[in-house]
């Protein structure tokens, strides 16, 4: 099966899945067929182009062609591979941590 993601002003509104059979058609069938307005663009389930599997709310970047995921916290930048990154690295100690935006750390999440 191939997916393909809705594009409105860089952001994916919506993700179909269409056949293989008229994957190569793509858009035109998406248009033509389906009777679907808009921007379509190829994602890949398993990553394999484009970066990430579009998700809706996840953005397209048209220069680079490919897709990356909402930023998750104001604090977080986006780095060179087109990852979120917090501020400081989350630790690596086996534990089990969660972001705290508000003091801008990661705290440990105790299982009780």
């Amino acid at each position: 099966m191939a997916h393909f993601a809705k594009i409105e002003n860089d952001i994916v509104t919506q993700v179909i899945v269409i056949d293989n059979a008229v994957e190569n058609e793509g858009a035109l069938y998406i248009a033509g067929t389906l009777g679907l307005e808009g921007e379509w663009i190829q994602t890949s389930i398993n990553a394999n182009f484009r970066n990430y599997y579009a998700g809706v709310g996840y953005h397209y970047n048209r220069e680079n062609d490919l897709f990356y995921p909402p930023q998750p916290f104001e604090s977080w930048v986006l780095n060179s591979e087109w990852h979120w990154e917090a501020p400081i690295p989350h630790p690596n100690d086996g534990l089990l941590y969660g972001w705290d935006e508000e003091t801008l750390s990661w705290n440990e999440i105790i299982n009780e």
